[in-house]
């Protein structure tokens, strides 16, 4: 990692309350990765949406699936 970035998470890290700058990377390293991951499972979700609808699976069965999973 640059050290200008080092110097950056050492000078915040305090004001937002975290003990050092590496627990501050670490979180911002997880925020980043749960969003990817939210973005990439989403564009799955949708991918499989749009090829069950191809094969010709009705819109009433696809959404009833997607609420047993979701729970709604």
């Amino acid at each position: 990692m640059p050290e200008d970035v080092i110097e950056d998470l050492r000078r915040v890290a305090p004001l937002l309350g975290f003990s050092g700058y590496q627990p501050l990377a670490r979180a911002y390293i997880g925020q980043g990765l749960r969003a990817d991951l939210e973005r990439l499972e989403g564009d799955t979700v949708f991918a499989l949406i749009a090829s069950l609808k191809r094969h010709g699976v009705s819109d009433e069965v696809i959404q009833e699936a997607l609420g047993e999973v979701t729970g709604h």
